[in-house]
């Protein structure tokens, strides 16, 4: 059996699982290939990941909050991984260790259209959002970044690019990413985020990264004001699907894997 997992901390919430061996069953990998949920502490990280290839563990990918010591630890990463500074995708070959990101890709993947000449704001300065700027900045957007610590911001565009700000237009941007985890445990996002939910407006693009099972509050609020609205479950479907494709060098199946993360 080749097996995958998702490893994370937490990491009971992740739909990866399910939406994976979906992927898989309909390859028709079911009964050689398996994926799983692994709750690990940072501090017992590295040697869970070294032990992972002595246990028929051929990838795996790294969520919250792994993903700078997963690309610290691999033996050779992509040259995306590496600019963005995190990883979110492993695969072992023997002993030697690979990393790789998906989440910049997945990003755009999971948008109508391209952002080039977009002005974009992308709320938050962790992993998460080095891969949002990277990949924006990329396809040519204007990139402002807001967090809570001002300095956070700052340093992230020191080393990537776009522009710190403190106090967001709103309505002077077309692609608005939020990478904070703002959402994930019930809080009002109109009260920790620099948000006026009544300042959305048609032409714009909102994407949430947290999900659940329900739409979030933001999500809510920018499709009544008339934006386009992207959950992270799309863009969990669309990083996956790479990933996914990195290990079994497959096309990935995304409408069983959509319906498998949505259910």
């Amino acid at each position: 059996m080749k097996r995958l997992a998702v490893l994370g901390h937490p990491v009971g919430h992740s739909r990866s699982p399910a939406m994976q061996n979906a992927a898989l069953a309909k390859l028709g990998l079911g009964e050689e290939w398996s994926y799983e949920a692994i709750d690990v502490a940072p501090d017992g990280f590295e040697a869970r990941v070294r032990a992972m290839p002595g246990e028929d563990f051929v990838g795996a990918n790294v969520t919250v909050p792994h993903k700078a010591a997963a690309l610290s630890l691999a033996d050779e990463s992509s040259a995306t991984a590496r600019a963005i500074g995190a990883a979110n995708t492993l695969a072992f070959d023997g002993g030697r260790i690979s990393a790789a990101n998906t989440d910049a890709a997945g990003l755009l993947n999971a948008l109508p259209t391209s952002p080039a000449g977009m002005q974009a704001l992308v709320l938050g300065a962790g992993g998460a959002a080095r891969a949002v700027v990277w990949g924006l900045l990329g396809e040519g957007a204007e990139v402002a970044v807001w967090n809570r610590t001002e300095e956070r911001a700052r340093d992230l565009c020191g080393e990537l690019g776009g522009e710190p700000v403190a106090e967001p237009d709103l309505p002077s941007y077309e692609l608005i990413v939020n990478s904070t985890a703002v959402g994930l445990g019930g809080e009002d996002p109109f009260a920790e985020l620099p948000i006026d939910p009544a300042k959305f407006g048609s032409g714009q693009v909102v994407v949430d990264m947290a999900y659940g099972s329900e739409p979030t509050a933001l999500l809510r609020a920018a499709e009544a004001g008339g934006a386009t609205t992207i959950d992270g479950l799309e863009v969990l479907v669309q990083q996956g699907a790479l990933s996914l494709e990195l290990w079994t060098a497959r096309k990935p199946p995304l409408g069983a894997m959509r319906a498998a993360a949505r259910k």
